[in-house]
């Protein structure tokens, strides 16, 4: 969700509150954003906790992670797919890998915190078998 829009909901949320049930109303609109605030801050913390358990930068299918990709995901995003801490290649774009026990690679580019693009690569032994088998 794009800060604004939380920041303006939260907004409206103690605006209405205090409106409809003055000051009480306010305190119920405060203890629902903290309420909202921990359940961000759990999910993250167990995303975290798992991709902190994995090897750096491996995946089980680097082929399955690649078709889940899309434009616009977080990093945190990228971390619930892969289960994994990337292994971070440059800092300007922020570019991770992360490879699968048969040597195939997913390289991701984030602008912003937001992934903008990403490579597929196979190991030079697959290639060079499918070039040969087509």
């Amino acid at each position: 969700m794009n800060a604004l829009i939380g920041w303006g909901l939260a907004a409206v949320a103690t605006a209405l509150g205090y409106a409809v049930y003055g000051w009480p109303g306010v305190a119920l609109a405060a203890s629902v954003m903290v309420f909202w605030l921990l359940l961000q801050f759990s999910r993250a913390m167990r995303v975290m906790r798992l991709a902190g358990q994995a090897p750096v930068g491996r995946v089980a299918s680097a082929v399955m992670l690649q078709s889940q990709l899309r434009k616009g995901q977080r990093l945190m995003e990228l971390l619930a797919l892969t289960r994994s801490l990337g292994e971070k290649l440059r800092d300007e774009p922020e570019t991770y890998r992360w490879t699968d026990p048969g040597g195939a690679a997913v390289t991701v580019e984030l602008h912003g915190g937001r992934l903008s693009e990403w490579h597929f690569t196979r190991p030079p032994d697959a290639a060079a078998a499918a070039d040969a088998g087509a």
